[in-house]
């Protein structure tokens, strides 16, 4: 049936629609110019906020690491049950839910499509498989390409063009979306049991920098048209005085720009904006990196907020796990995926009490809020890393009230109190900038044209919030606006209505996104060089013609056929 949703406050940045009251038509899963208001379902907006669906950039949601997070933290699961109804299925987990739970919980906050920003290439079968398992949401991956030994060998000997077909034969191989890098070079250090220490700290065997492998692959990604920058987690993540990495990381892209267009983007940026060279004299590096970006546009992030809870950490960062581990004493998870990454997992609190979480809550803060255009950074919480992605409408809140964040400061740790920048910051986000940082902005850095907007043609994915802009005051009812986005009113995927009152009313299968190339005819398995399946051969636990995954292994495929500069192979 055809969707008509009518008298609702629109706002569609992409579209540059900051609250005015509109209707919106839907026909097939489409949002189209009109549709017949007496043959349509019509949901009456008026006095509510109608967005496009929201899009998480980087969830940690699926895949060898996430269950291992499962399997490592039994309590997380009886914190936070999931009950079976007519529509759900049961499922358990806070910090790491089960998989069907996840898609629920993303679908009752309006949330339409996730990226999962961490997955070994040997492992992408399962990866595929959990997030076929995640109801609702559609999803993207990123397979982990910094550290693969054949990236680092084509890099060392300067075959920038040998190695971008590898990594196009790589991502039509694993059904991926994005080149991701981990701690360039320190993964593949760590299986040597180091680590590097700075972008100019050659790799152990290879000799070669993360700098050459940070460029390399920036310069890959531009060859193959990926649709998304690079993904970058920075060298010497969640140590102090990282953030002068950072700031080199960034800068040693900057001449590989066109047209002022993003060419990297930094995750979680809160874990690497430390200032100091302890954990005693350990500060915000924030209003460093926020000049940075302020004054150049070839770079975009996102926040990384610390919630004061008890979560699970993970990531392909194996060094930097060992060194949670070491500092909190917590169990700890240590994984090497054969000749490709690493991975830790380390189960971790952030107290309020603390110095150094209570700074690192207001260094995520205060990034989204020097930042000027919200264009450039975006509303992640590194789920489960800094915190379960659950508490988005708490972030939500702060980004929009000063009186919120006062609230919380007045709870935490009074030496970083006393040095954060928040008090002195009054800005505050407008649901448009909300609307931006949790929707059109990362679907613009994504490059899906046909998400995080609601102009003619786009999918019909969109979230309605029981919130009056013209009724509520964001900076004194910060805790109705929290409320509103933990659930919405209306989730609608595909134009069909999944969420009603905050509770999954139908669940669908969503679909799961992943880059072709158009001048690749050919059957990837057939491309692969002599040499490539020798070395699979001699090092893999795994023959090459099954690490291949086939379109039809996906419950609902969908590819996105660009043109790169490379091919045919």
């Amino acid at each position: 049936m055809d969707l008509l949703i009518k008298g609702g406050y629109v706002y569609d940045p992409l579209n540059g629609i900051n609250g005015e009251i509109m209707d919106i038509s839907v026909k097939e899963g489409k949002i189209v110019e009109k549709v017949n208001e007496h043959e349509a379902h019509v949901i009456d907006a008026s006095g509510m906020i109608v967005m496009p669906g929201g899009i998480d950039i980087h969830t940690h949601i699926a895949g060898s690491e996430v269950n291992s997070g499962r399997l490592l933290r039994p309590e997380d699961h009886i914190r936070d049950v999931e009950s079976k109804t007519l529509i759900t299925r049961s499922g358990v987990g806070y910090s790491v839910p089960s998989t069907f739970t996840t898609g629920y919980r993303y679908a009752r906050m309006g949330y339409t499509l996730l990226c999962n920003p961490s997955m070994p290439p040997l492992e992408a079968k399962h990866t595929h498989e959990e997030l076929d398992d995640t109801p609702i949401v559609d999803k993207v991956t990123f397979p982990l390409l910094g550290d693969w030994w054949f990236v680092l060998e084509y890099l060392r000997d300067k075959k920038i063009k040998e190695c971008a077909e590898h990594v196009a034969w790589m991502i039509i191989a694993t059904k991926g979306y994005a080149i991701k890098i981990v701690n360039p070079g320190g993964l593949e250090a760590w299986g040597f049991g180091r680590n590097v220490k700075s972008l100019d700290d050659p790799v152990p065997y290879f000799n070669v920098t993360p700098r050459e492998i940070i460029r390399g692959l920036c310069i890959v990604n531009k060859m193959l048209n990926l649709p998304h920058t690079i993904h970058v987690h920075t060298n010497r993540l969640g140590q102090p005085g990282n953030y002068a990495t950072t700031l080199e990381t960034m800068d040693c892209v900057k001449d590989l720009a066109i047209n002022d267009k993003p060419v990297i983007h930094i995750t979680h940026c809160q874990f690497s904006a430390f200032k100091g060279d302890s954990w005693a004299t350990m500060r915000s590096g924030a209003e460093e990196i926020a000049k940075y970006v302020n004054a150049h546009s070839h770079v975009t992030l996102d926040m990384g907020q610390v919630i004061f809870t008890d979560t699970t950490t993970m990531t392909a960062d194996g060094p930097w796990q060992y060194t949670l581990y070491e500092l909190s004493g917590n169990k700890w998870v240590n994984h090497d995926v054969e000749v490709e990454t690493s991975s830790g997992i380390v189960p971790f609190r952030y107290r309020r009490k603390s110095y150094v979480h209570a700074t690192m809550w207001s260094i995520g803060l205060e990034l989204a809020l020097l930042i000027k255009d919200p264009w450039k950074i975006y509303l992640t919480t590194d789920h489960p890393n800094g915190g379960p992605f659950t508490e988005y409408p708490r972030i939500v809140s702060w980004l929009m009230s000063r009186k919120a964040r006062e609230e919380t400061l007045k709870k935490i740790n009074k030496k970083a109190r006393a040095k954060s920048l928040l008090p002195s910051i009054d800005r505050e986000y407008t649901f448009y900038e909300i609307a931006i940082a949790t929707r059109a902005g990362q679907a613009k850095a994504l490059g899906l044209r046909n998400k995080g907007h609601l102009g003619v043609g786009a999918d019909a994915d969109i979230a309605i919030y029981n919130i009056n802009p013209k009724e509520v005051d964001p900076s004194n009812d910060y805790k109705v606006i929290q409320r509103a986005f933990l659930r919405a009113a209306y989730t609608i995927k595909d134009g069909e209505v999944v969420v009603k009152d905050g509770e999954v009313v139908k669940a669908i299968d969503g679909k799961t996104y992943w880059i072709n190339f158009e001048e690749s005819s050919i059957n990837p398995l057939l491309s692969v060089s002599e040499s490539l399946k020798r070395k699979f051969r001699e090092y893999w636990t795994v023959e090459l013609e099954n690490y291949f995954i086939p379109e039809r292994y996906l419950k609902h495929p969908v590819s996105i056929n660009i043109k790169a500069g490379v091919w045919p192979l």
